[in-house]
């Protein structure tokens, strides 16, 4: 078992939430599934707390309620081999009720910050070339989701 796990709020839809993130990521699955009891505060027998792994790394999900909110302070990054695995991940979060933020950042349908962050963008950020770095962070700068060839093409403009 790891040692610190990521435990999230939300209102009556941690159940839902699971299941959605682990259909996106291999290596993902739901855990266990515990019910609120005749003591509450959750209504007997609706969910309480989702444990669910993914990629691998585990989660807890409350549904307790709405008095706390998910805002951008925290969000889960996502290190993406391929433009592939950075477009299909961004359409699935970003849908029914996603929105698209600056970046490479978005929120999903339950409110969770996201970051589809593709390998490769680290790559030129870190480019010992202070001209070709700045140029890929410049062009990240100026999108929603990122896109490797418009970075590619940056750096290359610069020399």
């Amino acid at each position: 078992m790891q040692k610190i796990t990521t435990f999230l709020w939300y209102d009556g839809r941690a159940e839902e939430a699971a299941s959605f993130y682990t259909s996106l990521f291999d290596d993902s699955r739901t855990v266990s599934v515990q019910r609120y009891g005749e003591s509450g505060p959750g209504a007997p027998g609706s969910v309480m707390i989702v444990e669910f792994e993914l990629a691998g790394q585990r989660y807890l999900a409350l549904n307790g309620g709405p008095e706390f909110t998910f805002n951008e302070a925290i969000s889960l990054s996502v290190d993406c081999e391929s433009q592939e695995e950075v477009d299909r991940l961004w359409t699935a979060l970003t849908g029914n009720g996603g929105e698209e933020g600056p970046c490479g950042w978005l929120k999903d349908r339950f409110g969770v910050s996201w970051q589809i962050v593709p390998r490769r963008l680290q790559e030129l950020i870190a480019d010992p070339d202070p001209a070709r770095s700045q140029a890929a962070m410049k062009s990240m700068m100026g999108m929603k989701k990122i896109v490797v060839r418009e970075l590619e093409d940056a750096v290359a403009a610069a020399g």
